[in-house]
């Protein structure tokens, strides 16, 4: 068509094809084949033409020809794309002859992550069980809830707030003991040893695939492109040797800039959430509605963590473009270094932007408020927020699973299942559009009258953008799952439910809903290996503060085994809050009104001495004694679980037992194939002679192999003549 979307047919030269195959590193087949062309019949279902496949014998390398029309696409809908098949294991080898190594792994790793995700899930909700049977016998919980203790709080606010009585939070006390109980503590051990499992498994069947789909050489022999980038090399053409360098250290300045700012971008929005809660809590709490003011704790919570959903979701879209222009100012060479620093960014970003408000409530939240009489302001006029008495960890999990639950639905229904649709039928009307304008002449109103074709179908799909997003929303998952677990044990749970249906979900969008990608060989998942060994480590430091200084695990251990009378729990609540004198409130700062009359000590969440000690409020004994514990309990966790992960990595090789024996016996049969090649034209010539060694085999002939039988052939030269395993197959 002269006006609007027009299709053109390219010829690929022979040369072009070879070039690109090197470029590749493809392989090719030792002995010359006759080239075969193959035209397939099109079908409904077939939308891009067909594939041809050279399949090598490894005993004879006999070369035998397989043409795959697609009826992949068929088997793809039926096997994969369909909710029906959500029991099956994914069929990964059809994906990868149908979309290419890159994508294939990348299914596989999902495969692999959602299976080892169901022993966690269950032992999580066991946790959860185990719980919600000892709620009832749980002492402290029990105190909390006992109304003739008769123990009054001080105010949460200035003026406006009133006294309140502890038993108002009991339920938010029972819930809390639900993730805040004794096998927490093992439970989060129990996922430190799961990420190390998780990877070793995962390497195994790398390893597996990379041998069944032959990767092998592609990690052995494969030269490191480096190839310029285009803007690379347009940026070095228009500028000269002083003003590069300049442009580069200022590239960098900007970049660093840049990203200091975005963090700050972050944090400001995490704080204006806090300072949102802060003065919302005064607000609230002037309603006259007594039974308004008993939950103005958990509306202003709740309220809180929506809003902060809200901004996390919004904010990882706009740090997505961020990432791109980031990566595009420092200007990388090549297309692998800027792939690596794109991914490096964009996970730095949105990881801080999803993990920001938890870290504030884990580990800032009520650590700088102060007390009563000296508490710490913002803005001149607003208190601090503090964690209710039975302590954060119950907020951290209410904003964990909001957070996670919320981004996953949302993700799923809208970024990958609305937008899409919307975005195709934007497209389809835009293009109806411009064939409306185009057919003023008769030959466009004949061209209108034609079929669609098969190209204008696959045309309005959706462009595909690579399967950095895709890994980027797992990975940030996997963060949400190990980093914070020992306050979630259910997070495994919920990870793997959506993951089950994630896996339907992308299959179903890969198939109908984007064009076919280009087949990318790679040979592992890159970068993205060494996220998941960094998020597994740094989980392990986060679970032991969760315990020792968001949960109550450690005060409560201290105090049972150093200050109760009988070794129990029993006097577990009067000993964990401290006393204040109300006549010792600012100017100002007491409340206006109360319905609680004859007040004159108030209790606050800390252990601090008492207003009749001499020095009265400063730090109590029992303060150094449970921060001691704390700190000698983030060391005895961090040194256990760091121990026993490296434990299962050593106990586990890198590579089955049965794929050292494949290799083994690949590499002997390659060896003879060799030496009996090499004696047929010497036997024609001089008559027989016996074997010679693999290193006497000349230059030429060994340089010009299969590279797969110059990798086995370098290798066995090294020692005797049975070969030995390859080195990265064995401790």
């Amino acid at each position: 068509q002269s006006n609007g979307i027009g299709f053109i047919r390219l010829h690929i030269p022979w040369p072009i094809l070879s070039r690109e195959a090197e470029l590749q590193k493809i392989k090719v087949a030792v002995k010359k084949v006759r080239r075969l062309i193959v035209i397939c019949a099109s079908s409904s279902l077939i939308l891009f033409p067909c594939a041809v496949y050279f399949i090598t014998n490894s005993y004879y390398l006999e070369i035998f020809t397989l043409i795959v029309c697609l009826g992949f696409l068929q088997l793809l809908h039926e096997e994969w794309a369909n909710y029906g098949v959500m029991h099956k294991y994914q069929p990964v080898d059809l994906i990868r002859k149908y979309f290419g190594e890159q994508i294939g792994l990348y299914f596989a790793w999902l495969g692999v992550y959602t299976q080892l995700l169901i022993p966690p899930s269950v032992l999580g909700f066991i946790v959860f069980l185990y719980g919600i049977f000892t709620v009832d016998t749980n002492v402290p919980s029990q105190e909390t809830c006992n109304d003739n203790l008769n123990i009054t709080m001080c105010p949460l606010c200035d003026g406006v707030c009133d006294y309140w009585r502890l038993s108002s939070v009991c339920s938010l006390a029972r819930t809390s003991y639900l993730f805040d109980n004794g096998a927490t503590v093992l439970f989060a051990i129990f996922m430190s040893l799961w990420a190390a499992c998780f990877l070793e498994h995962w390497k195994r069947r790398q390893m597996c695939l990379k041998h069944t789909w032959d990767l092998t050489s592609l990690e052995d022999e494969e030269v490191l492109s480096e190839e310029l980038r285009p803007e690379y090399e347009e940026t070095l053409q228009e500028k000269k040797d002083k003003l590069k360098a300049k442009s580069k250290k200022k590239v960098s300045y900007r970049s660093l800039f840049s990203d200091t700012t975005f963090i700050f971008v972050t944090f400001s929005a995490v704080f204006g959430v806090a300072v949102y809660r802060i003065c919302m809590l005064s607000v609230w709490s002037m309603n006259p509605d007594p039974e308004a003011k008993a939950s103005v704790r958990m509306t202003v919570t709740t309220t809180g963590i929506i809003l902060n959903m809200l901004v996390v979701l919004v904010l990882e879209e706009v740090y997505g473009a961020i990432a791109v222009w980031l990566t595009e100012l420092e200007l990388p060479k090549t297309k692998e270094e800027f792939e690596e620093r794109l991914i490096f960014k964009s996970f730095f970003l949105k990881s801080m932007n999803a993990f920001a408000p938890i870290f504030y409530v884990a580990f800032f939240k009520g650590r700088f408020a102060g007390r009563p009489g000296d508490y710490v302001y913002v803005f001149g006029d607003y208190r601090m927020e503090e964690c209710a008495p039975p302590g954060c960890l119950i907020e951290l999990c209410i904003q964990l699973s909001m957070i996670m639950l919320g981004k996953q639905l949302i993700q799923n229904n809208v970024f990958e299942v609305l937008i899409p649709k919307l975005k195709k039928m934007y497209r389809t009307i835009q293009e109806q559009k411009g064939k409306k304008r185009a057919a003023e002449d008769e030959e466009n109103e004949i061209e209108e009258r034609r079929p669609k074709q098969q190209f204008d179908k696959d045309f309005t799909l959706e462009p595909f953008e690579g399967v950095t997003p895709e890994y980027m929303e797992m990975i940030i998952q996997y963060g949400f799952v190990s980093l914070f677990v020992a306050s979630f044990p259910l997070a495994p749970a919920f990870a793997l439910l959506n993951n089950v249906i994630e896996i339907r979900l992308d299959a179903a969008k890969f198939v109908t809903e984007i064009r076919r990608p280009d087949a990318v060989r790679c040979k592992d998942i890159g970068i993205w290996y060494n996220i998941l060994c960094g998020i597994s480590k740094f989980s392990v430091i986060t679970n032991a503060f969760v315990i020792s200084f968001t949960s109550e695990f450690v005060p409560r251990m201290v105090y049972q085994y150093m200050y109760s009378v009988n070794g129990t729990m029993n006097g577990y609540t009067e000993h964990s809050l401290s006393y204040f004198n109300v006549s010792n409130f600012p100017p100002g700062t007491a409340p206006n009104t109360t319905l609680i009359s004859g007040v004159s000590m108030c209790r606050y969440k800390d252990y601090r001495d008492p207003p009749w000690a001499p020095d009265a409020y400063t730090f109590s004994k029992q303060y150094w004694s449970v921060l001691a514990a704390k700190l000698a309990f983030v060391i005895f966790f961090q040194n256990l679980a760091m121990f026993l992960s490296m434990l299962v990595a050593w106990m586990i090789p890198d590579v089955p037992r049965s794929l050292r024996e494949q290799l083994k016996k690949e590499n002997m049969m390659l060896m003879e194939f060799l030496l009996n090649q090499d004696q047929e034209p010497f036997a024609k010539s001089h008559g027989p002679r016996r074997s010679l060694p693999s290193h006497s085999l000349p230059r030429t002939r060994r340089w010009h192999l299969h590279p797969h039988i110059r990798h086995s052939l370098r290798r066995s030269t090294r020692g005797p003549r049975s070969p030995e395993p390859p080195v990265n197959c064995s401790r």
